[in-house]
């Protein structure tokens, strides 16, 4: 209390006033680091930034180039990156300036979001090199990172960082009532952290629980690929399935569409061509009687035309006889 009592002289003992020592604790209390929130504190916060950066110390170096030249003005260059994991990742676009390279502005972008720091510019000639370093651990750090010249509205370079993609089926996979299918989806080099699959239910996603429905098993040869494998297919199962994969930076997804169709539907096809034959040999037929009548019909009109000629001819024979009967008979008496 030295500092204290010197502030009314030597020799002094009075007692400081009650509102100073409450202004004084005050300061300490605000000087001291808080105990409730470590990362705030600057005892606390060393370790754990010192922890961070040994961590993505040992991260694997990803490295991609774009080499444009002016004819990538109005067309310009992308290039797909694939990652699953946290990575770190140098991004060089290489750019031949028709002008003054030193002079031009170079600027680089984050979908439509302006990336201030870590890209440095070199000239080498009348080519200028930029180069764009970042450190992926999240999924909100991927996207498309694009390199910029001048006042150009349009990106010379992009690269389109996203994780792997999936490959299932993409045509219908069909099959019919009663059997079972298997539905499987895989990705080239990869390790997800973990399969899911779906189905679509009008407009949503419903995960399949193989543990309450013993209809589905799940399993996978490889760690790249699951398979779905669904028993005693009815007509309702038929729709869209999705695999979905899990992996440390973003999640991805595909589809796949089922058709299952009943026993009648394959013996429609052979049922339609019955029909056709069928129809077929009623023409032919109903074609032959008509041919038939039509040759007959003009024999059957002469004979009756005969018949009646004769029919006539014998009427006339017998009015003949009467008349002269009658004459004779006549003279006799």
């Amino acid at each position: 209390m030295h500092a204290l009592t010197g502030l009314w002289g030597p020799g002094t003992t009075r007692a400081p006033p009650a509102g100073l020592l409450l202004l004084l604790l005050c300061l300490l209390a605000a000087t001291r680091p808080s105990s409730g929130d470590p990362a705030d504190s600057a005892f606390t916060s060393l370790p754990v930034r010192d922890e961070m950066m040994s961590k993505y110390s040992n991260l694997p170096l990803e490295i991609h180039n774009l080499s444009l030249t002016a004819e990538h003005v109005n067309t310009p260059l992308e290039k797909n990156i694939t990652l699953e994991k946290p990575s770190k990742v140098e991004l060089t676009c290489h750019l031949v300036i028709s002008g003054d390279a030193n002079a031009a502005n170079v600027t680089w972008k984050r979908g439509d979001e302006l990336l201030q720091n870590n890209y440095i510019v070199n000239v080498t000639g009348n080519t200028l090199h930029t180069q764009y370093t970042l450190t992926l651990i999240n999924n909100k750090q991927m996207g498309d990172y694009s390199c910029f010249v001048g006042e150009e509205k349009e990106p010379r370079g992009t690269f389109k960082i996203k994780v792997p993609q999936l490959h299932g089926k993409h045509k219908p996979l069909i099959t019919y009532v009663g059997d079972s299918t298997v539905l499987m989806c895989k990705c080239e080099g990869c390790h997800p952290l973990n399969w899911t699959w779906y189905r679509m239910n009008e407009s949503t996603q419903v995960p399949i629980d193989t543990h309450l429905d013993d209809k589905y098993v799940v399993n996978g040869t490889y760690a790249n690929e699951t398979k779905l494998r669904i028993k005693q297919l009815l007509e309702d199962d038929k729709g869209i399935y999705s695999c979905h994969a899990v992996f440390q930076l973003g999640e991805s997804e595909d589809h796949i569409e089922l058709v299952v169709l009943s026993f009648l539907v394959p013996l429609k096809p052979f049922l339609a061509i019955v029909a056709e034959v069928f129809i077929l040999v009623a023409v032919i037929l109903l074609c032959e009687i008509y041919s038939k009548k039509k040759k007959q019909g003009p024999d059957d009109g002469k004979e009756f035309e005969q018949v009646e000629q004769l029919k006539s001819d014998d009427s006339n024979g017998i009015e003949n006889k009467a008349p002269r009967l009658r004459k004779t008979e006549s003279v006799d008496q």
